[in-house]
């Protein structure tokens, strides 16, 4: 009896046992999806998993170490109770490396195994020319030496030395050379980013089944060292038409794990925020006093719904035409990891992207088309005669504050034509969005001073010049056009000098600023004239600056 017992007993040990053993699962995966955001991405794996009776530990190998542990999400089907959720790093995981870096590195352990032999061979010939110089005297001091045996010691140290130095110049030579081709490929290497440490993570789940049972096993997790910016091209074939809007993003990823034919939905949101309800604070509206800056503080001026303060990295020719409206061809410097603050839309956004596309891990941006809008515009023609000689084409878009934008880099085109870059602010509360299009050939408007209307008189102790200058403008186009001219008087800062304007032929005057402004409409073949006249009375014995001196930058031989 107490055998049966004890068996019994063992039996039920062992099955005990066997309930409770946590069977494992290994899974290689491949990226289902990505939501990628401006800073970091939520990868999206999934596995159809075989569960038997009780618990078992899923294993996902082969996950970026970027990962965000505390981001992990797991959703299972059929019943199947999630017991824990971890991760760690695996350092023992290896790859086999790309076709390319085992070439470059292969070259580059050539280069350098042939400046080693190079340095050996220098060494060798500087020991031996310090040999040559330190031994020099020929007999002692009581022993003479012939002419011919000195003559001879002397050609054969000349002659050595001599051939010492060519080989060392040569060696030199090759040494920089080789240098050079090291230099290039240790850049290629880091281009790869093959000095990386290989490092791979794990994400485990702990689940748990009533039943044997087939389960979808959904993995979401967030890694950073990803993300997109907006890239923007602006189209307007001709002032008839509406512009042509195409929305793109530069998307990079750098999380050590290549995003193959990768289904992706890009968003604005920002996937670091907690899940705690959100707190509505007053809005205070002013006349830009907010200021946005990034570490590099230089001033970015910009095109497009113009706001005071954005700093971005630039290489700009400065030249502003008014109205907040500055030249578009501009370079802009290319930086490393330059971050700036831009301005997203107060809901977020999310772009889902139609096609895959592959994303390799090189911190590399890849251009990815997000859509494409026409919108409605309004042209006008622009001109500042008295700076520039030619007529600039605005545009005036309307309809872009429904598309979502993020602040961005906008490439322009007119007619076919690369123009430059722009910069679209979305900061500023405006329904309008302003661009300029460049030089118009086609409108002309002239600056020219009548000699006739300007003279210098001398009243008493005083000086009285008259100015009078007549602005022609033409529209050699075959449609009307709406065109604004700028002109100025110029303002006195003193009792002693008097300005009297005579004649501003129906302008806008501003008193403040001096400006003078006409705007009017020009049909096909029309022309204006527009006459500007003003004198200014000051002392004859003092001198006045009336004109701004240009200045440029000159090389003297």
């Amino acid at each position: 009896m107490k055998k049966t017992l004890l068996l019994i007993s063992v039996l039920l040990i062992g099955i005990l046992s066997n309930a409770q053993e946590v069977k494992k699962q290994e899974f290689e995966t491949e990226i289902k999806s990505a939501t990628v955001y401006l800073t970091g991405a939520e990868i999206i794996r999934n596995k159809k998993a075989s569960l038997k009776q009780g618990r078992t530990e899923l294993i996902f190998k082969n996950i970026s170490p970027k990962i965000n542990s505390k981001s992990i999400r797991v959703t299972t089907t059929n019943e199947v109770e999630i017991l824990s959720i971890s991760s760690k790093v695996n350092y023992l995981t290896k790859e086999k490396e790309k076709p390319r870096i085992t070439q470059l590195k292969d070259s580059l352990l050539i280069v350098s195994e042939e400046i080693q032999l190079l340095a050996d061979q220098t060494n060798a010939y500087k020991i031996e020319k310090e040999m040559l110089l330190t031994n020099t005297s020929i007999g002692g001091e009581d022993n003479g030496v012939s002419i011919t045996a000195l003559k001879e010691a002397s050609d054969f140290y000349r002659t050595r030395t001599m051939e010492i130095n060519v080989e060392l110049s040569k060696y030199k030579r090759e040494t920089i050379k080789l240098n050079s081709i090291s230099y290039r490929l240790n850049r290629e290497l880091n281009e790869l980013n093959a000095n990386n440490t290989y490092t791979r993570s794990e994400i485990i789940i702990l689940v748990s089944s009533d039943k044997t049972t087939s389960s979808d096993i959904e993995v979401k997790y967030l890694v950073h060292s990803a993300g997109w910016s907006p890239a923007y091209d602006i189209k307007a074939e001709d002032t008839d038409k509406p512009v042509e809007f195409i929305y793109r993003a530069k998307v990079f990823n750098n999380t050590d794990i290549d995003w193959k034919n990768l289904k992706m939905t890009l968003s604005t949101a920002d996937p670091t925020l907690d899940v705690s309800q959100p707190n509505l604070q007053p809005w205070y509206l002013n006349y830009n006093t907010i200021t946005y800056s990034n570490n590099n503080q230089q001033n970015y001026g910009g095109i497009g719904n113009q706001g005071e303060g954005y700093t971005q990295n630039r290489i700009s020719d400065g030249t502003d035409f008014g109205n907040g409206i500055q030249n578009v061809t501009e370079n802009y410097a290319i930086i490393e990891e330059s971050y700036a603050e831009v301005a997203v839309p107060e809901l977020n956004a999310e772009f889902e992207i139609e096609k895959p596309y592959t994303i390799p891990s090189d911190d590399k941006p890849y251009l990815v088309d997000v859509n494409e809008h026409k919108l409605p515009a309004t042209f006008k023609h622009f001109a500042v005669t008295k700076l520039d000689k030619d007529v600039f084409l605005l545009a005036r878009i309307t309809g872009w504050e429904d598309l979502n934008l993020v602040e961005g880099p906008a490439n322009v085109y007119y007619s076919g034509t690369y123009l430059g870059q722009s910069f679209i602010k979305t900061r500023n509360v405006s329904d309008t969005l302003d661009l300029s299009l460049g030089r118009d050939g086609k409108v002309i408007v002239t600056r020219s001073k009548l000699k006739d209307y300007s003279k210098t008189q001398f009243i008493g102790n005083k000086r009285k010049d008259t100015y009078t200058y007549e602005l022609v403008a033409k529209n050699n186009r075959k449609s009307p056009i709406n065109i604004e001219i700028l002109d100025q008087i110029p303002i006195s800062q003193t009792a002693d000098i008097e300005v009297k304007i005579l004649e501003i032929s129906d302008a806008q005057y501003n008193e403040t600023k001096g400006e003078l402004k006409w705007e009017f409409k020009l049909n096909p073949g029309e022309m204006k004239r527009i006459r500007l006249s003003y004198s200014i009375k000051y002392p004859k014995k003092k001198q006045i600056q009336y004109k701004k001196q240009k200045s440029r930058n000159v090389r003297y031989f």
